[in-house]
């Protein structure tokens, strides 16, 4: 529920800097509070809520023993209570369709988004969904196409995990056995299983390419995963894939930032100071301005931790870093009622304390965490 409130003398970073005016919440947005409380936050920061464009920590949550228990709609409820502890006001949950099977097989994938659809009227932070399609699940195209559209996904980003080199020499890809196993598959057929559709790489661009245009004209947003290159960047461009998610390589983001194209990259990057993989630092993207938004990843605090850090390392003013979480992101998406403290838009607040912890986040108004001196203000 929607609370009505009025924050005075917090440090609040606004669109054209920081102030210390005050902030209102009424109804849900932010707008003239006359006659709402005011609740006093000198001491704190106030600033726009967390917009997460790819985080799979939901994982966990879902499934927190492999194999043994598996609870989607528990876990969905848990995974919000995460994201408010972090400040993510706005989250899509990347959900993979892929020949790994699993967690990231098209049946777990159909059950974990039935249940978020069920529940997602429910949640106050705005959780939503983002479906990784692995490009050499041709068959399953139209499964995906027809889920899509009757779960309302906004937003689908090709992946290919197969590794091609090995199997093009017919050699078994590394760390398959146990992939296998985590499938439900003996080694032998799911050996077979990539051989197979590695095979079938001649028709993935024409047919990615005509599912790509059939989802934008629905609105859909299509980005690809881990373009290697140039090259990989163009080509998916061609093929309808506007939004470059995690490249791997600063040739990639330049040919993306060239295009007009948003770059997205991962805050965990920016947290340990270089990619896990051995990819291009996220760090040097964000130096040079080859970056539009920072996702979590794999760990939903990895946003804030890495506006922090980019401020505390001297590669941009906190302003900007926040800016890559919040607004950045908003304006890849097109969702224009959030991401800013002004006017008229979602209260969508992170309330931050004087050691830069999360004390409080609102969604659409309402409080989704809170906790020591600022609960005890808010509560009144």
């Amino acid at each position: 529920m929607s609370v009505a409130l009025t924050f005075t003398d917090a440090e609040v970073l606004r669109p054209d800097g920081w102030d210390d005016r005050p902030v209102s919440v009424t109804d849900g947005l932010l707008r003239d509070g006359t006659g709402a409380r005011a609740v006093d936050l000198s001491g704190f920061r106030l600033l726009p809520g967390i917009v997460d464009l790819h985080g799979d920590g939901f994982e966990r949550h879902v499934a927190p023993r492999r194999g043994a228990l598996r609870e989607t709609r528990a876990g969905l409820v848990a995974t919000e209570a995460e994201l408010a502890a972090n400040g993510i006001t706005t989250g899509y949950l990347a959900q993979f369709w892929s020949w790994e099977g699993g967690l990231r097989g098209p049946d777990f994938a159909t059950a974990l988004i039935e249940a978020w659809a069920s529940l997602r009227d429910s949640f106050d932070t705005d959780l939503r969904m983002q479906l990784r399609l692995e490009t050499h699940m041709l068959d399953d195209y139209d499964r995906v196409a027809a889920l899509v559209a009757e779960q309302r996904i906004g937003y689908l980003v090709f992946n290919d995990h197969l590794q091609h080199e090995r199997l093009a020499e017919g050699r078994r890809p590394k760390q398959m056995t146990g992939q296998a196993l985590k499938s439900g598959r003996s080694p032998e057929a799911h050996f077979a299983l990539m051989t197979a559709l590695h095979d079938r790489s001649g028709e993935v661009p024409e047919t990615a390419a005509a599912l790509a245009h059939r989802l934008s004209g629905q609105g859909v947003a299509i980005g690809s995963h881990d373009d290697a290159d140039a090259d990989e960047r163009n080509a998916w461009r061609d093929r309808g894939a506007r939004i470059a998610e995690f490249p791997e390589s600063r040739a990639a983001a330049v040919a993306a930032r060239a295009a007009g194209e948003p770059v997205i990259l991962g805050a965990p990057n920016v947290v340990r100071g270089a990619s896990h993989k051995g990819n291009v630092s996220a760090a040097e993207l964000v130096a040079e301005g080859l970056c539009d938004a920072l996702a979590s990843d794999y760990h939903y605090p990895a946003p804030r931790a890495a506006a922090l850090r980019l401020a505390e390392t001297g590669v941009i003013d906190l302003a900007t870093a926040w800016r890559l979480v919040s607004e950045g992101p908003a304006r890849v998406m097109d969702l224009a009622d959030r991401g800013r403290i002004a006017d008229g838009l979602r209260a969508d607040l992170v309330v931050l304390d004087a050691e830069d912890r999360v004390a409080a986040t609102f969604a659409g108004g309402a409080v989704t965490y809170m906790r020591g001196e600022a609960a005890r203000r808010i509560v009144g």
